[in-house]
């Protein structure tokens, strides 16, 4: 019993010893191009020539994912809506759902098998729902890039099947990877492992299981997108979560599949165990209590537009002051959710994070009876 113990105890000081030395050593990583970056900040953990322009192969259809998630979101489409697949979405061969011309299925099969399968016809089928020609889809793909700040990228398809003048870099994907999470509906379809799809005229099922392994081997993972091409070799952006440390993963060039996930799970390996998120505010919560002369209600509270995290390297300190500025000469009406603010977090007197403080309520300008009854009520 003493020897079996004494084995627990070697074998424990061990394996903890090995995360240390992990969390220390310099990445050496054979990918081509890679990034590690805090998905809730967007700060670069590490990287390796992450400006390098380079073929995505199917990580292109993060921004396809990412479009099809707006237009949801607008409105402009429905995850019930009935697509009927053309003659061309049908024919784009690779990694497909094989989708035969006049078949019908709804976006959420699509993008099911989009997200999944990295399905190619689905892609195109979806762009011409929503745009009318996966021309105009990739236009706005390219509009896209550009507001995000991709400045490395240049979209020709909207699935990543080679052709010249297409590519992107590690940086950029993280950019579009940070921008599609924020979609909460997303995150079901990329962290199905495996599902089915009834496909064809003659209605056969098929199996769905994501390209993604991380999915099912990588504690906390949820996404997002695998790629391979015989020019791109293999690709991949990876996303985790642990606690509230939420972070995206970029490799691209990577030689074999193997070596791919390998290097995407070293950089999350990194970043899990060097850094921490501290959590400052919920999403709604209230910041502040403030009294708006002219308005109906006698306070107004000011709540957090979104959740505020700082990154912190872990054995660093957790101190930080913030200071709100409530904007001059605010105009009513006031809508729930108007911006009446922001604030600022600092640390050793440097801003860390800025965030807008938005109104809880619809607020009207007080009638004339109420400013007079106010203005006795602070004489009297």
């Amino acid at each position: 019993m003493k020897r079996k113990l004494c084995l627990f105890l070697t074998l424990l000081l061990t394996l903890s010893q090995s995360v240390i030395v992990l969390a220390n050593e310099d990445i050496n990583l054979s990918s081509k191009s890679a990034i590690l970056i805090d998905a809730k900040s967007g700060t670069i953990l590490y990287e390796k020539n992450s400006h390098e322009k380079l073929p995505p192969a199917s990580v292109t259809k993060i921004m396809t994912m990412l479009l099809i998630m707006e237009a949801l979101d607008e409105g402009r489409i429905k995850l019930d809506d009935k697509v009927t697949i053309s003659e061309k979405a049908s024919s784009m061969g690779g990694s497909q759902l094989f989708l035969e011309p006049g078949e019908v299925k709804t976006v959420d099969q699509l993008l099911k098998g989009i997200a999944v399968a990295s399905a190619n016809d689905a892609c195109v089928a979806m762009a011409e729902h929503i745009y009318g020609s996966d021309k105009a889809f990739v236009k706005k793909m390219n509009e896209k890039a550009k507001e995000l700040g991709m400045k490395d990228t240049n979209f020709v398809n909207t699935n990543g099947l080679p052709v010249e003048n297409h590519y992107t870099s590690a940086y950029d994907i993280a950019l579009m990877s940070k921008e599609l999470l924020k979609h909460e509906e997303i995150h079901k379809y990329l962290k199905i492992w495996m599902d089915e799809i009834v496909v064809g005229k003659k209605n056969k099922k098929i199996g769905l299981v994501n390209t993604n392994k991380l999915i099912r081997f990588y504690k906390g993972a949820n996404g997002i997108k695998t790629g391979f091409t015989n020019e791109a070799k293999f690709c991949l952006s990876a996303s985790a979560v642990r606690d509230d440390l939420h972070l995206i993963s970029v490799v691209l060039g990577a030689s074999t599949s193997k070596v791919r996930f390998n290097e995407a799970s070293s950089l999350l390996n990194y970043g899990f165990a060097n850094y921490e998120t501290v959590k400052i505010y919920n999403k709604g919560d209230v910041v502040k209590k403030i009294k708006l002369d002219k308005a109906d209600s006698e306070y107004v509270e000011l709540l957090c537009k979104e959740p505020i995290y700082i990154l912190n390297k872990k054995g660093d300190k957790k101190e930080f002051k913030k200071k709100i500025n409530i904007y001059e000469n605010i105009k009513f009406p006031i809508k729930k959710g108007d911006k009446l603010g922001e604030i600022q977090i600092y640390q050793d007197n440097k801003i860390l994070l800025k965030s807008d403080l938005i109104s809880s309520k619809d607020v009207k300008k007080a009638s004339y009876i109420k400013m007079l009854q106010k203005v006795l009520d602070y004489v009297l």
